[in-house]
């Protein structure tokens, strides 16, 4: 027979459970049920959250580095990348002002917090005691943009402060940029060292399972169902707020793009799941970054709008920020009019910026929010301890579809995007990222 004439074999159908998603879904509900029925089991199994999103903040510094280097260095053209960071920064102020505002609206409509007459001096503030210290050691607007200067070539990457990486980044970019062909030896070497930072990648993410078990396990058996009981009203407000956030903003943006959110969220459910597991928007950085070069985007778009959006696209921190912020001062009984709310707003869309570069993330910068405007009691805060890990899944989720959405948005805008093919893609359902297919690959070999 003519080697040219022999039949392909078919590719065999995955089963089920070699699903990435389905295996997070499973670690998720093992974990929610060992952190209820086995506490003590679960409160052990912290170690195995943090130690997969240690791996992964090891990684996020440098790969946000390559990819933002290289994706400058071959764009070239420095018009394009201003162009792109302009269109980025406008789409990020935008619907993180809408998602601060329908917050306020929302929390103001079901009122969760009136009648609970708390008062701020019966509180425990032991736990929120480090808050409250960042609270008041919280920076100006000046301080806040000369932070963005890395003091040293490494300090941005030594202590993960994406901005600075991402300052750090760009400039280099241009000027490799510049360098043209002298610099091409280096660039060859930054590629070639991004592709190891994926092969590990792809290696922590055969654990994610198991990470996404840990995590929940911890959680529930730390918290309980108590917690949940106690604050369920504002729990239930959040998660709907949420939903209409993707209702009433989301999903209109992305019809008005061209493409169903629906089919995006299919097409990142893994780490979508992860994300609710583990709480941490760096967990799935990488994962994002080649699943949305994947969709179409052009790698270069990709590598300046999904950190950038990391850093300034908190849609689901606004939303929780402007909840939690008017839920206080109706459970304190404190006074709040509208016109200290618009203060509130304005001072939360400078804060929410700052998230990115501040330890304790989103209860520091509420906290600090709160001793900028001086309305709300900072100590309040002890309140929503108990169920801030429960929201805090809810809120990075809606920032990791947010991101996606606006990486999509914006390459749509720059005409960097292949509509063919993210169609394509879309409609054919979830895929794993490459980095897993290549790794598996690899072992296979």
């Amino acid at each position: 027979m003519d080697v040219h004439t022999l039949p392909v074999r078919p590719k065999p159908k995955r089963r089920f459970y070699e699903d990435l998603s389905f295996q997070v879904f499973l670690g998720i509900a093992i974990g929610i049920a060992v952190g209820h029925f086995y506490p003590d089991a679960g409160k052990s199994m912290q170690p195995l959250g943090d130690a997969f999103i240690r791996i992964i903040q090891m990684v996020v510094g440098p790969i946000i580095f390559c990819t933002v280097v290289s994706g400058i260095a071959n764009v070239g053209d420095m018009k394009k990348v201003g162009r792109v960071a302009i269109k980025a920064l406008i789409y990020f102020e935008v619907i993180t002002s809408l998602a601060l505002v329908l917050g306020l609206v929302t929390i103001n409509l079901l009122q969760p917090g009136v009648g609970m007459n708390i008062d701020v001096a019966s509180l425990d503030t032991n736990a929120a005691s480090s808050y409250i210290t960042q609270a008041h050691q919280f920076v100006s607007m000046s301080q806040f943009l000369l932070n963005l200067i890395p003091k040293t070539l490494v300090s941005g990457f030594a202590s993960g402060d994406i901005l600075q990486i991402l300052f750090f980044s760009v400039l280099f970019g241009f000027g490799i940029a510049a360098a043209g062909d002298r610099a091409k030896p280096v660039l060859s070497v930054i590629d070639s060292f991004s592709s190891g930072l994926f092969w590990i990648i792809g290696l922590a993410m055969k654990i994610s399972p198991i990470a996404a078990f840990g995590a929940i396990a911890f959680t529930v058996s730390k918290f309980g169902v108590g917690s949940l009981l106690s604050l369920g009203k504002l729990l239930g407000e959040f998660y709907l707020t949420c939903g209409l956030f993707f209702i009433l903003i989301l999903l209109p943006v992305t019809q008005f793009s061209g493409f169903s959110l629906f089919k995006l969220m299919r097409y990142i459910r893994a780490e979508l799941l992860l994300v609710i597991g583990t709480s941490s928007s760096e967990s799935v950085f990488p994962q994002l970054l080649q699943k949305l070069e994947q969709l179409g985007c052009e790698k270069s778009v990709v590598g300046l709008v999904l950190p950038a959006g990391y850093s300034f696209n908190h849609d689901g921190t606004c939303l929780y920020f402007a909840a939690v912020a008017v839920f206080l001062a109706q459970a304190t009984n404190t006074a709040l009019g509208w016109e200290q709310q618009l203060s509130l707003l304005v001072v939360l869309l400078i804060t929410s910026k700052g998230g990115a570069g501040v330890a304790g993330s989103a209860i520091a910068v509420l906290a600090a929010t709160l001793a900028a405007t001086n309305a709300i009691p900072v100590s309040s805060i002890a309140l929503i301890l108990g169920i801030h890990r429960l929201m805090s899944a809810a809120f990075v989720f809606v920032n990791i579809t947010g991101n996606a959405v606006a990486t999509i948005v914006v390459a749509g805008w720059e005409n960097a995007l292949d509509r063919d093919k993210m169609r394509a893609e879309l409609d054919a359902g979830y895929k794993e990222p490459e980095i897993l297919i290549h790794h598996k690959a690899a072992l296979s070999q």
